[in-house]
Formats: C-alpha cells, structure tokens, sequence
C-alpha cells in the first residue's frame, strides 16, 4: 500500500492535470476518492481542492472547503478572488480580497489585476484609485498585467486621461496594452485616438491579434468610417495572418449596416469561411427593417427563419 505522503503526492498531481482540463466529473471523483483514504483533510490536499473547485467555477464547493482550510496562501485567496470575478460576481470578488487583506495576507504579482477587473466590473472608480496605491506600494508598477490592469480600469470607468497616463508612462507595452487602450477610447467614441494608437503599435513592432482588429472594427462601425474599416478588415489576414472570426465579420456588417449599404453586408456574409451564426443573419435583418430594405430582408429572413418576410418582419 502507498504511503501517506505518496498517496498525497499522486492525487495532488491528479488534481491538478483534472484543474488545467477543467474536468468536473473527474474533480469530483478523485475528491470522493480523496475522502476514502482520509487525505481530504491534508493542509496540501485540501488547498488543491479549494484552487481545483475555483478554477471550475463550482464557487460553492471552494468556499466551503475554504472556510476548512487551515492554511489560508496568497494563492488559494487569488484563486478565489479570480474565479469569483470570471462570473462576474464582483462584489463577492472584492469581500474576499478584503478578506485576504484583514487577515494580513501578501499580495503578489497576480492579486491585483483580478481585483481591478473587478473594480472595473462594478465602475468603482474611487475603489480602483486605492487599488493603484496598492500597486505602487507593493512594486508592481513596472509589471505589465498590473498596468494593463489599470488601464482597463480607468477605461472602463470613464477616466480616460487615467487610462493614458499608465499607458504613457509603460516602460513596456504589448498588445494587450494597445488593444486595451483602443478600447477604452472606442467605448467613449474617441475613433481618432483608436487609429492613431494602432499607428503607434505597428511602429512600435507590436502585432495586432484578433481582440486588436475587433477594437478598431468596432471602432470604424461606430464611427462610421467605412473606407477605414474595408482597409483594416483587409490587412487583417493578408498582412498579419488574422484570421477573420464571427465578431469581426459582425463588426463590419453592423458597420454597412449602419449607412444602408445592407448588399454589400449581404455579399460579406456569403462570402464567409466561417458558417454565419444567427447573431450575424439578425444584424442584417435588422439593418434590412432600419433602412427599408426589402428585397434584401426577403433573402436573410428565409436564410435565418425557413419563412417568408411577412411573418419574420412582424416579429
């Protein structure tokens, strides 16, 4: 028979290959197996447990095995702090940090930006403000997930003049902090800034990903910059090997849609090498009843519904 510390050992290792499949069943069998041979209990055992159950989002289980646990890391209380923000249960996010943060516990480098996002999740600007101090005083300023963090705070809280402030004042930028950025001034109709910083990142040597081009996409629809979007919409694949993804193709229907130009929408679609998902056929159809388009509303709504338009237009 395997030894206490061997069995520990093994199951520890189980646990963590079922964490990073995100295998539930399996988590729990291996836990009910755990509780056989009475290693459930282990310190280690049982904090693999509480990150295992949070990294697969069962925030029932980990609480409770939390509230077990004798030892209480920075990482369990990240673990936590993180699964609770990936379901948008903010408020709960930030008990536990403050938790973490009564009981004396250290910070480290993965603490803060899942209580900014949090912050971020919830508009508490006067929060996220504190949480900044937290990240000057504990020396993460030059960290790059903690000032992308930040920027995607500030963004989202609607102080953009924030927002830059961290990005200017980078030693080290990636393209999380260009798209981040971009996104901040897209979401408050800056389409200027959106452009003139994916400028600034193609000089810089950075390359733009797929959340970069649904950015500046979603920037020239909003905008209405059409000649801009086809450019963008164009160099993604060619020059950069992007590979066009629902949303961006949904970016661009919304953004013809949005001047009348539905055939032309129309023509994007069927010439898509990605199925079109319901979502993108009711954009059209949408645009199709904004602008009067009949004929054109006629085709989507047989495509999207099996029926003819007179029934689909009146729902």
């Amino acid at each position: 028979m395997a030894k206490p510390l061997e069995l520990v050992s093994f199951y520890a290792t189980l646990l963590d290959a079922y964490t990073s499949s995100k295998n539930f069943k399996n988590l729990k069998r291996i836990h009910s197996l755990a509780i056989t041979l009475g290693i459930s209990s282990n310190d280690f055992i049982r904090s693999k447990l509480v990150s295992s159950y949070a990294c697969c989002a069962q925030l029932r289980e980990a609480n409770i095995l939390f509230s077990f646990t004798n030892r209480q890391p920075t990482f369990l209380f990240n673990s936590l702090i993180r699964a609770h923000s990936s379901v948008k249960l903010f408020s709960q996010s930030l008990s536990i940090f403050r938790q973490m943060v009564l009981a004396y516990k250290p910070l480290d480098r993965h603490t803060l930006p899942v209580v900014l996002k949090s912050c971020s999740g919830l508009s508490a600007l006067r929060l996220g403000k504190q949480v900044h101090g937290a990240v000057l005083v504990n020396g993460f300023a030059l960290d790059l997930s903690n000032s992308n963090a930040l920027i995607n705070m500030y963004a989202k809280c609607g102080h953009l003049v924030s927002a830059r402030k961290v990005f200017d004042r980078m030693w080290k930028r990636n393209e999380i902090t260009f798209s981040t950025m971009m996104a901040g001034y897209g979401m408050h109709g800056k389409c200027g800034e959106v452009f003139e910083l994916f400028d600034r990142m193609l000089e810089e040597g950075e390359r733009p990903d797929c959340v970069t081009f649904t950015v500046v996409l979603s920037a020239c629809s909003h905008g209405g910059f059409i000649d801009k979007g086809r450019e963008y919409f164009e160099m993604m694949q060619a020059r950069f090997g992007v590979k066009p993804g629902h949303q961006h193709y949904t970016c661009m229907v919304d953004m013809f849609g949005r001047v009348g130009q539905v055939e032309e929408a129309e023509k994007l679609i069927l010439r898509m090498e990605v199925e079109p998902d319901e979502a993108l056929w009711g954009a059209l159809l949408g645009a199709c009843k904004t602008h009067g388009k009949v004929e054109v509303a006629e085709r989507v709504a047989k495509r999207l519904y099996g029926r003819e338009l007179s029934v689909a237009w009146s729902n």
